[in-house]
Order: structure tokens, then C-alpha cells, then sequence
């Protein structure tokens, strides 16, 4: 952990911590602090004026960053028949119906995207209490039940994110890596700050976008201009 001090204390010394800053100059003091060795995550996160404990106040749904994230997604389908034959042929990691259920019943639960055809819903709403409290319910309002599961799979694949905020208004995702050209990260930031701003509920009062600020997984977090957004 010492390690990590002195590297986050010297990226400190070159950051204001007060002071907002373009994506271009945010991006590049990402990268530049970013010298971990494992390929940092860059991260979003936004401070909205929502409360999400009511049901018009909330912030949820799904954007594709346009050049993905930079990490290799499983993805999980329940379906039958020519259904789960379609989900193998787009990528999907696993398949299955009763079979898969008993499998995440026993603890599998290697997977971080699940995807439903409607008429496999009665088995997966046995699966609530384990898939709901980790964001991995399937959902009509994201698209995960569908039946177009290959279309499905093959978004997830390709750098489809999902986003919901959480409780102090606080909504978050990885849009990339540091190994990502600084017009890459740029874009991805753009695309998920305004899908975050698009998908603005019809309950919200007041400032929405609070504010928004980036981060690598080892160094400090640099907040971002809103008039520039």
C-alpha cells in the first residue's frame, strides 16, 4: 500500500484538486498518472439532483461506448432451443434454461451481464435474491429480456454498458482503460455523460448534473467542466 501513497501523493502534487478541467486536460492527466502495472480502469462518476428512492427520480439504463470498454464481458442467457443455439452463435459464455438456473443456484456466478427470452422469466425470478442485489436481473427497460438474444449478446460484447444510480445520487462506470488513446477515453467519457443526461427523469428538480469527475484505479479523481460538457 505504500507504494500506492507515494504514487497517488505525487499525482496530487501536479493536481488541483479545487480546479475543473476539459476532457482533453483531465484525459491526459489521467494517463500520465496513470503508471500502475496492470492497465488502469477509467471511471466516471457523475453526482446527480435525484433521489432515487422515488420511482420518478430514477436514473437507469444503457449506453454503448463507442469503442467499448476495454474489458471482455461474459454474458449469461437463459433460453430454449433455436433461442440458445442463436445466444452460442453470438458469443454468449452461458446458456441454458432450468439447467443454468441450478448452476447460479450453486453459486456460478461467473457472468457479468445476464440476458432472458420473456417466456424463461419464470425461472429467472427464482434467481431474484441472488441476481437483483448484484444489478444482474434481466430487464425489459435495458433490453436484457428480449427475444433477440443474438442482438443482445452481441451489444453486451461489443462495449454496451449498463448504468444505475445508486443511493446518494451517485451514478458510476468504467468507460475504458489507460492503454486507451486519449481520443478514445475522450469520446467513451463524452457518449456516457451524455446517455447519463439523456436519460434525465421526469422527477428531477433543480441542477441535474451536479458534478462529474474521472478517475484511474490508482490515482485521484479530476472533476470535469460542465459548461464544456
Amino acid at each position: 500500500m505504500a507504494r500506492k501513497g507515494k504514487r497517488y501523493s505525487a499525482a496530487l502534487e501536479n493536481l488541483d484538486r479545487d480546479a475543473v478541467y476539459t476532457i482533453e486536460d483531465a484525459v491526459k492527466i489521467l494517463k500520465d498518472n496513470a503508471k500502475a502495472k496492470f492497465d488502469e480502469t477509467i471511471e466516471v462518476a457523475m453526482n446527480l439532483g435525484v433521489d432515487p428512492r422515488h420511482a420518478d427520480q430514477m436514473v437507469r439504463g444503457t449506453v454503448s461506448l463507442p469503442h467499448g470498454t476495454g474489458k471482455a464481458l461474459k454474458v449469461a442467457v437463459f433460453a430454449k432451443d433455436a433461442k440458445a443455439d442463436e445466444a452460442r452463435e453470438a458469443g454468449a459464455d452461458f446458456v441454458g434454461a432450468e439447467d443454468l438456473m441450478e448452476q447460479v443456484q450453486g453459486g456460478m456466478m461467473d457472468f457479468d451481464r445476464c440476458i432472458a427470452t420473456p417466456d424463461m422469466m419464470g425461472i429467472v425470478g427464482r434467481l431474484g435474491k441472488v441476481l437483483g442485489p448484484k444489478g444482474l436481473m434481466p430487464n425489459p427497460k435495458l433490453g436484457t429480456v428480449t427475444p433477440d438474444v443474438a442482438a443482445a449478446v452481441q451489444a453486451a460484447k461489443a462495449g454496451q454498458i449498463e448504468f444505475r444510480v445508486e443511493k446518494m445520487g451517485i451514478i458510476h462506470a468504467g468507460v475504458g482503460k489507460a492503454s486507451f488513446s486519449a481520443e478514445q477515453l475522450q469520446e467513451n467519457i463524452a457518449a456516457f455523460v451524455q446517455a447519463i443526461q439523456q436519460a434525465k427523469p421526469s422527477g428531477a428538480k433543480g441542477t441535474y448534473v451536479k458534478k462529474v469527475s474521472v478517475t484511474s484505479t490508482m490515482g485521484p479523481g479530476v472533476k470535469l467542466d460542465l459548461s464544456a460538457l
